[in-house]
């Protein structure tokens, strides 16, 4: 529990127990994954913890506000969250499943700052979502 109550410090947040258990929960999470609030809620009661919605809610915008998380709005209308990373990526998603894939394609980012350039921008940020059908699964439930 050191390095979650390190990194709670370093943002300026002071070190309470929902904070906490919501921090290991992202930190925890797959390459790729992303949560839901209400997600975050379900992980914390089936460990039988005692943190309710609203508190999940306030913690991850206040882990949003400090820069511990980065919160995404996908199709769909909610919002999601994974731990901040220093390097970039970009997102795939699934309009059928919601699935969500990450990748990091270093051409994608050359021409984006190429058209900056030209366009007389420096990039400082930026989103990318790109939207389609999963392979497998959802790709094969349209061919019926």
């Amino acid at each position: 529990m050191a390095l979650e109550n390190q990194e709670l410090r370093k943002a300026g947040l002071k070190v309470t127990l929902p904070r906490v258990k919501i921090y290991q929960i992202l930190e925890r999470a797959g390459e790729g994954d992303h949560f839901s609030a209400e997600d975050i809620y379900k992980l914390l009661m089936e460990l039988g913890e005692d943190v309710g919605l609203a508190t999940v809610y306030r913690v991850l915008t206040q882990f949003e506000a400090a820069g511990l998380v980065s919160r995404h709005h996908f199709e769909g209308g909610h919002s999601v969250f994974e731990l901040a990373r220093d390097e970039h990526h970009d997102h795939v998603v699934c309009v059928k499943c919601g699935r969500v894939r990450e990748f990091t394609e270093p051409k994608v980012s050359e021409i984006l700052d190429k058209v900056a350039d030209q366009l007389g921008f420096t990039i400082t940020d930026r989103t990318l979502y790109l939207y389609g059908v999963c392979k497998g699964g959802c790709e094969e439930e349209d061919k019926k």
